[in-house]
């Protein structure tokens, strides 16, 4: 009995059914046992390791109860893969490596059918193993896939257009790093994306803030500083905007593309979170929807609707200057890897059941996360956003990086506010992805109320400074 020879339990262990439920789930884990591999009948394996029927029984159940398991009256038990929204016995879903809740992450894990996805694409390998696995635009087969779901959005657009890059913060890079030079005045949004912020910064550009809320964007705040600081270039996120959640609505986009049409700036538009709506929001048209002249520059990415791991992302342009910035990557890399484009573009072909199953478990986690707040925490204040990832949390005391730092000491990363701003800005501020399974959320919460009520822990030191990982 293959189970049998695997599982390696010491017979000392108490409780035993535990210890045999661990064993068998680090199986599973590791791939050893496969996924939808029926296991042996409770007495079978009872008899085989040479314990009670009933110890057997009580592992089944603790497996079923965490999802490792499923059963079916008379047919029997198989191996199964938790549903993210449940799965809080995770370790690799709710820590890092300091042992921390990591809070200071939006992230989702991998959706149930990547498994699946990556097989069918480890199959269509062979065929491109042929060639020398370098093509700086991206292959073929899912810049098709991705110039497809433009177009389906409304917008048309060709392959040429596309160009595939190794994730979202690179084609940032990119794009800021042809087009932007020292004192090049830079819009962003006030919060936004770190890793923007540090791009920028890296090229020497002009840093020009615009306040953003949770009700979103106004347009003659945001068109008054495209005007007045002759912004080369603005970087705004209209879907779900990281950290806020606020989605920006067609007038806004006509309004803010014509501004920048008439100021001559150019629009980078970040559309992370575009696939992730929790409910039913209005119909928005992409941004460069409303382009006339070739200035919207979109960047979109599969880490937030499927999974970061992979490393995929894309530029949606001109195809000339899809071309230009082809050349350009040459100074960062050659070319994104060939077998994660191909799982990416077998997960568009699942693109309904990868976002049905996000928003369940998003919603679900969003709920928890919420309510968890409003016991614990009634006094933080917030607006619940209808998509994305993300609470952005107002906070009634001290400062969000005191907070953060006390937290650590209580077993939760924290992204403060001024992680999101400049020079020190929105210290008020806390961001709090719902991106883990709501046990790990509502622990999360209770931990931080600690922090907040009892401050650092005495004689621990302060957790290193840490990449901002958003």
């Amino acid at each position: 009995m293959q189970v049998a020879r695997l599982v390696d339990v010491d017979p000392a262990a108490r409780p035993y059914y535990r210890a045999l439920a661990d064993a068998v789930r680090a199986l599973i884990m590791d791939g050893q046992i496969p996924v939808r591999v029926r296991m042996p009948a409770e007495r079978h394996l009872a008899e085989t390791l040479k314990v009670s029927r009933t110890t057997v029984t009580s592992a089944y159940d603790l497996l079923r109860e965490r999802g490792y398991l499923e059963s079916r009256q008379g047919s029997g038990s198989w191996t199964a893969l938790p549903d993210p929204a449940m799965a809080a016995d995770n370790p690799w879903l709710s820590t890092g490596g300091d042992g921390l809740t990591q809070l200071h992450c939006a992230a989702p894990p991998a959706p149930a059918v990547l498994r699946e996805v990556m097989l069918e694409a480890v199959d269509d390998l062979p065929r491109y193993g042929m060639g020398n696995g370098y093509d700086p635009m991206g292959l073929p087969v899912l810049r098709e896939r991705i110039a497809a779901h433009y177009t389906a959005r409304g917008l048309a657009t060709t392959p040429e257009q596309i160009l595939v890059t190794t994730g979202s913060q690179h084609a940032i890079q990119l794009v800021l790093g042809l087009l932007i030079g020292p004192g090049d005045p830079v819009l962003v949004e006030s919060p936004t994306y770190p890793h923007a912020i540090d791009v920028a910064r890296q090229r020497g550009a002009k840093i020009v803030p615009v306040g953003i809320s949770h009700e979103g964007w106004q347009a003659d705040l945001v068109s008054c500083a495209m005007r007045q600081s002759a912004a080369r270039l603005a970087y705004l996120m209209p879907d779900f905007q990281n950290p806020t959640g606020a989605l920006m609505d067609d007038a806004t986009r006509a309004a803010i593309t014509g501004a920048a049409r008439r100021a001559d700036t150019l629009l980078l538009i970040d559309e992370t979170w575009s696939e992730l709506a929790l409910e039913e929001v209005p119909r928005t048209a992409a941004m460069a929807a409303f382009d006339t002249d070739s200035r919207v520059i979109s960047v979109g990415s599969a880490s937030k609707l499927w999974w970061g791991g992979l490393r995929i992302g894309w530029i949606r342009t001109t195809a000339a200057l899809a071309r230009r910035l082809a050349v350009h990557r040459s100074a960062v890399d050659i070319a994104s890897p060939v077998l994660e484009q191909l799982v990416v573009a077998r997960l568009f072909d699942r693109l309904e059941e990868t976002r049905a199953e996000r928003r369940r478990t998003l919603r679900a986690s969003r709920d928890a996360l919420v309510a968890a707040l409003r016991t614990h925490l009634p006094e933080w204040t917030f607006t619940i956003p209808r998509g994305g990832g993300t609470l952005w949390v107002r906070l009634d005391g001290p400062g969000a990086t005191p907070l953060a730092e006390a937290a650590a000491g209580h077993g939760v990363r924290l992204a403060p506010g001024p992680w999101f701003g400049l020079e020190g800005t929105l210290e008020g501020y806390l961001r709090l992805p719902y991106t883990q399974p709501p046990q790990v959320l509502a622990e999360a919460v209770e931990r931080i109320a600690t922090a907040r009520r009892l401050g650092p822990v005495p004689g621990l030191r302060p957790p290193e400074p840490l990449i901002p990982m958003v």
